[in-house]
C-alpha cells in the first residue's frame, strides 16, 4: 500500500513538473512571437499648471513650481515606460551649449509624437470625524490632467486622454490619547501626481498600439539590407517583415488635409542579425 501511495505521489509531482514546463515552453513561445514595440519619437511641448493652486499675484509663469514638477515627472514616466523614444525640448539651450563646448552641434531630431496638456484639477483636503470616544484625521491630495496627443506631420490631434490620482494618510485618537501622529505630508502631493500621470501614459500607450508599426532602410548592398530598428525594439532574427511601396501622396477635397495611400507590398524581408 505504502508503495502504491508513493507511486500515486511521484506521478503527481510529474505530472505537475510537465505541467509546468509546458506553460514556460508555452510563455516563451508567445514571447517570441509578439508583435515588436515600435519606440516613436516623442516629445513635450506644454505641460503646465493651469490649476490655481500654488499661484499668486505676485508670481509669474516663470515660477510655476508644480507646473515644472510636473513636466519632469512625465518626461521620467515616458522615458521608464520603454515604449517611446523621448526628445529633450524644455532644455534645449543648455544641450547646445555643451555640445558647442564639445566642438559639435546638437543633432535636431523631429518627433513623430507631440504631447501637449496641462494639470488641471489638484488640491489638498483634511476630513475629520469625531466619536463618543475617539476621532480620526485624514488628509487627502487629489489631481487630474488632460492630455492631447499630436500628429506632428499633420498638426491634427489624434486623441486625448486624462488621468486622475489620489493619495491619503490618516490619524486618530482615542480617549484624548493619539494613538497614530500625522503631520503635514507633503509627499502626497507627489503621490497623486504621479498616479495621474502613470494613467495618462498607461491609455497613451493603448491609443498608439492600433497604429502602423513601420521602419526603413539604412542601407541596400550585395543582397542584403540594413534596416533601422533593431533588438532594442524587439527585432529579432527570423523574424519576417513585409517591404511595401511608398503610397501616393493626395490632397482630400473633403478635409484639405494631404493623405498617403497604402502602400504595395513588393518584398519580404527576413532578420538575420541585430548590430
Amino acid at each position: 500500500f505504502d508503495a502504491v501511495c508513493w507511486s500515486i505521489r511521484i506521478r503527481f509531482w510529474e505530472f505537475l513538473l510537465s505541467a509546468q514546463q509546458q506553460a514556460q515552453a508555452d510563455a516563451q513561445k508567445a514571447a517570441e512571437t509578439a508583435a515588436p514595440t515600435l519606440k516613436r519619437k516623442i516629445a513635450l511641448g506644454r505641460i503646465a499648471n493651469d490649476t490655481t493652486y500654488g499661484r499668486s499675484l505676485l508670481r509669474t509663469s516663470n515660477q510655476d513650481n508644480l507646473g515644472k514638477q510636473v513636466y519632469n515627472m512625465f518626461a521620467k514616466a515616458l522615458g521608464s515606460s520603454g515604449q517611446f523614444t523621448v526628445l529633450e525640448r524644455d532644455d534645449l539651450e543648455a544641450i547646445d551649449r555643451e555640445a558647442a563646448r564639445n566642438g559639435s552641434a546638437t543633432q535636431q531630431v523631429g518627433a513623430d509624437i507631440l504631447v501637449i496638456g496641462s494639470l488641471t484639477e489638484f488640491g489638498r483636503k483634511t476630513i475629520g470625524k469625531s466619536g463618543f470616544m475617539s476621532a480620526t484625521k485624514k488628509q487627502v491630495a487629489y489631481a487630474k490632467m488632460d492630455v492631447r496627443i499630436v500628429d506632428t506631420s499633420t498638426g491634427i490631434v489624434l486623441f486625448t486622454a486624462s488621468g486622475a490620482g489620489e493619495a491619503s494618510n490618516e490619524s486618530g485618537s482615542v480617549l484624548g490619547w493619539n494613538s497614530s501622529r500625522a503631520g503635514y505630508d507633503g509627499t502626497l502631493d507627489d503621490k497623486a501626481i504621479s498616479q495621474a500621470v502613470s494613467e495618462v501614459i498607461n491609455k497613451m500607450v493603448t491609443g498608439l498600439a492600433d497604429r502602423p508599426w513601420k521602419t526603413y532602410f539604412l542601407s541596400v548592398e550585395k543582397g542584403s539590407v540594413a534596416i533601422s530598428g533593431g533588438a532594442s525594439q524587439g527585432l529579432k532574427p527570423g523574424m519576417k517583415l513585409s517591404v511595401k511601396t511608398l503610397g501616393k501622396q493626395v490632397k482630400s477635397a473633403q478635409t484639405g488635409f494631404l493623405v498617403r495611400l497604402p502602400g504595395t507590398e513588393i518584398a519580404k524581408i527576413e532578420v538575420t542579425q541585430n548590430f
